[in-house]
C-alpha cells in the first residue's frame, strides 16, 4: 500500500512538472483549440474550458508570447465564455457555477484582454476582432455587475459597471454599436455605477459620475443625496478623526446638495429622509421637527417617523428640564408622549415606542430625583413636607414607567437597557427580591448567556 501511495505522489509531481514545462507558444495553440472544442458542445466538453484556462494562463505569463495580440484575443474569448456560462446559470438555472473554472471576475478579465488586444492591433481584422469581443463582453460586464450588486459585492459591481462605460467609450470612438444606445441609457449606467462605487466606499470614483449626471440634468433625485454623502464623506465616516465642530461644518456645507435637490424635487420622499438624517446628525431639532411633520404628512403609516418625532421632543424636554424651564419642559414632554402613543396606535407591538414611553417616564423621575437630593439637607418641617411630596411624585413617575418596561421584557428579555431600568425601579420600590432578580439577569446577558422572559414565565 505504501508503494502505491508513493507511486501516486510521484505521478502527481510528474504531471505538475510536465505542466510547468509546457511551451508557451504551444500552450496558446492548445488554449485556442480547447476553446473551439468546448464551443462545439458546451455541456459535453466543459473540461475543455478548464484546459483552455490552464493553457492561456501559461501563454499570457510568457514575455514573448504575452506580446502576441492573439494571446489576448484568445484570453478574452475564453474568459467571456466563462461569463456567458455564469449568465446562463443565473438566468435559466441550467448547470452549476461550481463546475466552471474557478476564476475571479471573468467578464472584467475578458474585457481587459480585448482592450489590450485593441491597443496592440495593427491590422484591420485585428481591430475588428478586438472590438467584436468588447461588444460581446459589454453585456456580460453589465450582468456580472448586477449579480455582484445583488450579492453585496459592491467593489466587483463597481468594477464591472465601470467596464461597461469604458467599453462604450472604446466602441463609440471606433463608430461601433454599444449596448448604451442613447443618452438616457448612458445616464442610467453612470447612475448604477456611481451607486456601486458609493457602496464600495469608492468615493473619489463616485464623485465625477454623479457630478456628470447633475450637469446633464438627470431626473434622479438620489443624485443629490449621493453628492451630499460624497462631500460629507469625512464627517460621515464612523471612524472620522475630524473634531466635532469640523464634522458639523462639513455636513452643513454638504447640505447645499440636499437643499438643491429639495428645490428641484420638492415632493421626493428620499431627499426628505436624507434631510431628516442630516438634521439629526447636527442636532438641529427645531428644523428637524418641520421636516418630520412633512414626512408624516407624506407617509402617515410610517411608524418610525412618529418615534423619531417623539425622540426629538424627548431631547427638547431633557434640555429644558436641565435648564429649569419647567413649563416648556412639560410641553415638550407631552408632545413626546403623544408621538410615542401615535406610534403604538399604529402598531401596539412596536417595542421601540413602548420602551421610549417607559424611558420618558423613567427620565422624568430621574430628573425629579435631582431636586429631591437638594431637599434632603433641609430638616425643617417645611423642607420635610416638600421632600415627602416630591418623593411621592417621583415614585408615581417610576410606577408609570414600570408597565412599559415589563411589556418590552416580555418581547425582548435580553435587552440590557430594559433590564437596567427594571432593576432600578424595583430598587426604588424597595422590592429588593425583584431588583436582585433583574440584576442577576443583567449579569447573565452581559456574560453572553441566553435567557427567557421573566414576566412570561412567572
Amino acid at each position: 500500500m505504501k508503494k502505491l501511495i508513493f507511486g501516486c505522489l510521484a505521478f502527481l509531481v510528474l504531471v505538475f512538472a510536465a505542466q510547468a514545462q509546457e511551451d508557451p507558444a504551444r500552450a496558446l495553440k492548445k488554449a485556442g483549440n480547447a476553446l473551439k472544442t468546448y464551443q462545439l458542445d458546451q455541456t459535453a466538453n466543459l473540461d475543455k474550458l478548464h484546459e483552455a484556462v490552464d493553457m492561456i494562463n501559461i501563454a499570457a505569463a510568457d514575455k514573448t508570447v504575452g506580446g502576441d495580440i492573439e494571446t489576448w484575443q484568445v484570453e478574452g474569448d475564453i474568459y467571456n465564455s466563462i461569463a456567458n456560462q455564469i449568465v446562463t446559470i443565473r438566468q435559466l438555472g441550467i448547470g452549476s457555477i461550481d463546475d466552471l473554472p474557478k476564476v475571479d471576475n471573468p467578464a472584467l478579465t475578458a474585457f481587459k484582454a480585448y482592450e489590450k488586444a485593441l491597443s496592440m492591433a495593427e491590422k484591420k481584422f485585428q481591430t475588428k476582432d478586438a472590438l467584436k469581443g468588447i461588444r460581446a463582453v459589454q453585456t456580460n460586464l453589465n450582468n456580472m455587475g448586477i449579480y455582484s450588486y445583488e450579492d453585496g459585492d459592491y467593489e466587483s459591481a463597481f468594477q464591472n459597471f465601470n467596464g461597461v462605460l469604458t467599453a462604450h467609450e472604446l466602441l463609440k470612438a471606433a463608430s461601433e454599436e454599444s449596448m448604451l444606445e442613447n443618452e438616457e441609457s448612458i445616464n442610467d449606467q453612470m447612475y448604477i455605477t456611481g451607486l456601486a462605487a458609493l457602496n464600495a466606499n469608492e468615493v473619489e470614483a463616485a464623485a465625477p459620475l454623479f457630478q456628470r449626471l447633475k450637469a446633464a440634468g438627470s431626473d434622479k433625485p438620489a443624485i443629490y443625496e449621493a453628492l451630499y454623502k460624497i462631500e460629507a464623506a469625512d464627517a460621515l465616516d464612523p471612524n472620522s478623526k475630524l473634531p466635532a465642530d469640523q464634522q458639523t461644518a462639513l455636513l452643513e456645507k454638504a447640505y447645499a446638495n440636499l437643499a438643491e435637490g429639495r428645490t428641484r424635487f420638492p415632493d421626493d420622499i428620499s431627499i426628505l429622509f436624507a434631510e431628516i438624517n442630516h438634521f439629526l446628525r447636527i442636532n438641529k431639532l427645531d428644523v428637524l421637527i418641520s421636516k418630520l411633520e412633512m414626512a408624516i404628512a407624506k407617509e402617515p403609516d410610517n411608524i418610525s417617523l412618529y418615534t423619531t418625532m417623539g425622540n426629538v421632543y424627548d431631547n427638547l424636554y431633557q434640555k429644558e428640564a436641565k435648564e429649569g424651564a419647567a413649563e416648556k419642559a412639560e410641553e415638550y414632554f407631552n408632545e413626546a408622549l403623544k408621538y410615542y402613543n401615535n406610534a403604538l396606535a399604529k402598531d401596539p407591538d412596536f417595542t421601540d415606542a413602548t420602551y421610549s414611553i417607559g424611558a420618558l417616564y423613567f427620565n422624568k423621575a430621574a430628573n425629579m430625583t435631582l431636586e429631591l437630593t437638594a431637599l434632603a439637607d433641609d430638616f425643617s418641617k417645611e423642607g420635610q413636607r416638600k421632600y415627602e411630596a416630591l418623593q411621592t411624585k417621583v415614585n408615581a413617575e417610576f410606577e408609570l414607567a414600570l408597565p412599559f418596561f415589563v411589556e418590552v421584557e416580555k418581547k425582548k428579555p435580553t435587552d440590557i437597557n430594559t433590564l437596567i431600568a427594571l432593576k432600578e425601579i424595583y430598587a426604588r420600590k424597595s422590592d429588593f427580591t425583584m431588583s436582585n432578580e433583574f440584576k442577576a439577569r443583567l449579569e447573565q446577558v452581559q456574560a453572553g448567556e441566553e435567557i427567557t422572559s421573566y414576566f412570561l414565565n412567572n
